[in-house]
């Protein structure tokens, strides 16, 4: 239940609302009857859905042990907070981008409200559960405790990853339970004409192949690509030498994704000639006939030197007569240099469009390997083995060519050593785009005195410093391509608890919580930005003080990317004078401390603009 209660205007929501309060009033506003004083009615639900409703006993579900509670996992608002964290950032005043430590769920859920069908591409690269990788176990009372377990804030009863034991009873089932609040959320953040793609390998392709038919609608899968990770066998495998992964494409709406074409490499061009000086330009051969049937596709045609040509066995031509007569009379068929080859069709240069069709067989040489992204990531780091296993940087440039816009929004929260974010940087410098990344990244240990987030932070560094000295003649920089961090932390509110009545101290206690509503240790800046979070601001957001006024230390929070302001005050006091020197109107929002108001202030700044307090 949200905290709502209200002394003076309306109180700050403390926590960010579930993702499946969206589908419930979705829900209500679609059939309202099926609603009571309880919530759902489900014998009026199904008297309202009639024949759509499947009773019967047997029927084709996908399940797992935990999936229950993994649901029950996206009911759970958020307590939590991204907390600035600006010594840790680049160019944290004018970048867009933002690198976010933490578990990745809690921050999926809180960037819910402000990226809602915001998000061009995802990608993820999760644990692929071979036995070696790690899990998250989520709790379900407190998912926020474990992060503060791991970063030392909390002991150590228990752990945040475990190893997952192929001999575990609940091996598939607690990775499944680990991927489907995730995916589910993502899913809200993209925009109707937004794609994620996910990398995974054959332990569990086929039950997240599953799970993302749920999630994300069996009519939204748009491929599985398989990726030449590796070009050298494996001499000591036991059977096959595994040299490939799989990524999975999923659409939030296929009818309205987009897939851009590959441009065509030198070579590729290269194959397009004019030996016979075609007016229309380069052109190259293609096989007149197809494998599929057609019922006018049986003819005999008859070449420059007399010879009589059917179709080859088992085939047909790709036209009928009267087609291939126009072909001809038009000069699109050739019969070779001497006239006494097969016919072929001519295909045009200028007639093929933009690029080639992208397939779903992605080799090595076209977008890396693993052996080519350890080497990369090594010589970034002077010799250092910094990560084990990144993804090519061409692999995700790969997905950013065929998928986003200049401005397109990418997020990757399983970031691992921050692949996505230098894809990101490398494709705005070559063509001048303004992508920004959204990277999420567990701050886990590597060594004694790093963290992999810690890694990837100091990888985007190094690949910002060295592309802004190295930027092509036609191409414009981008400015602010460094990133801001955030981190994940706990709310800068109190938490609201009811009082024992019968317990004096309990009761007295609680009770002052009204005299301060702020942790101690709060700075202005984290209690603005969990403002801005709350109300659905991006983390992008610029923080100033109004320094035309003197009396107060007032804010002013911009979203320029949804065009929103709004202005805060967390003063333990206020001067109205402060606030009218502002010269807010009906329609814009003033935060700040309920106990900073007296009733006359309220009042009259409820007349002045929209109250807002915490």
């Amino acid at each position: 239940m949200h905290d709502t209660t209200t002394t003076n205007g309306n109180r700050l929501v403390r926590d960010i609302p579930s993702p499946l309060d969206e589908r419930l009033d979705g829900l209500k506003a679609l059939i309202p009857e099926a609603f009571g004083e309880e919530g759902i009615d489900w014998e009026r639900l199904r008297a309202a859905l009639g024949a759509a409703v499947d009773e019967r006993p047997e029927r084709y579900s996908f399940s797992w042990a935990g999936k229950r509670e993994a649901m029950r996992l996206l009911q759970v608002p958020s307590h939590a907070t991204l907390l600035p964290a600006p010594d840790a950032s680049m160019d944290f005043d004018t970048s867009e981008n933002l690198f976010i430590e933490g578990d990745n769920l809690e921050v999926l859920k809180l960037l819910y409200k402000s990226y809602f069908g915001r998000v061009k591409m995802i990608y993820i690269d999760p644990p692929y559960n071979t036995g070696n990788d790690f899990v998250y176990h989520d709790d379900f009372a407190d998912p926020l405790s474990t992060y503060l377990q791991l970063t030392g804030q909390k002991d150590h009863d228990g752990n945040l990853l475990t190893s997952n034991p192929e001999k575990s009873g609940r091996y598939h089932s607690a990775w499944l339970s680990m991927m489907y609040p995730r995916l589910f959320v993502a899913r809200q953040l993209l925009r109707d004409d937004g794609v994620i793609f996910a990398s995974i390998d054959d332990h569990e392709v086929h039950n997240l192949r599953m799970l993302m038919n749920e999630i994300f609608g069996e009519e939204n899968f748009v491929a599985t690509i398989v990726w030449q990770k590796a070009y050298v066998s494996n001499m000591t495998a036991r059977h096959f030498s595994d040299t490939h992964d799989y990524i999975l494409v999923y659409a939030r709406n296929a009818a309205q994704l987009q897939i851009k074409r590959l441009a065509r490499t030198e070579e590729q061009i290269a194959a397009f000639t004019n030996p016979d000086d075609d007016p229309r330009g380069p052109w190259k051969a293609e096989n007149l006939s197809a494998g599929k049937y057609y019922s006018t596709g049986q003819f005999e045609i008859v070449t420059p030197s007399g010879r009589r040509v059917s179709p080859p066995p088992g085939r047909y031509w790709r036209c009928n007569q009267e087609q291939y007569e126009a072909w001809l009379a038009d000069g699109r068929i050739t019969f070779g240099r001497n006239g006494t080859g097969r016919p072929m069709l001519k295909k045009y240069l200028s007639e093929v469009g933009d690029g080639l069709t992208p397939n779903t067989w992605w080799e090595h040489e076209e977008v890396g390997s693993n052996k080519e992204a350890s080497l990369a990531l090594k010589a970034l780091f002077d010799g250092q083995d910094v990560f084990d296993t990144p993804k090519p940087v061409r692999l995700i440039r790969r997905m950013l060519e065929l998928t986003t816009d200049p401005d397109s929004i990418v997020l990757d929260f399983f970031a691992g050593s921050g692949t996505t974010a230098e894809a990101v940087l490398q494709l705005n410098h070559d063509d001048g785009g303004n992508r920004r990344f959204i990277v999420v990244q567990l701050p886990e240990s590597t060594d004694e005195s790093r963290t992999i987030a810690d890694v990837a932070q100091e990888r985007v560094r190094r690949v910002v410093r060295s592309l802004s000295t190295d930027t092509p003649d036609n191409v414009t920089p981008s400015e602010g391509q460094g990133f801001r961090v955030f981190r994940l932390a706990e709310s800068h509110l109190r938490p609201w608890t009811p009082a024992d009545v019968s317990d004096a101290e309990s009761y007295a206690s609680q009770m002052s919580f009204y005299d301060d509503v702020l942790r101690s240790g709060w700075t202005p800046t984290g209690v603005l930005f969990e403002i801005a979070i709350k109300e659905g601001y991006s983390l992008s957001s610029r923080v100033e003080r109004d320094e035309r006024i003197t009396t107060n230390a007032i804010y002013r929070v911009t979203d320029a990317e949804k065009d929103q302001t709004f202005h805060a005050c967390l003063d333990q006091a206020i001067d109205l004078d402060s606030v009218r020197a502002l010269g807010l109107g009906t329609d814009d929002l003033f935060v700040c401390r309920d106990s900073a108001l007296t009733d006359s202030l309220a009042a009259n700044l409820a007349l002045q603009c929209r109250l807002l307090t915490i």
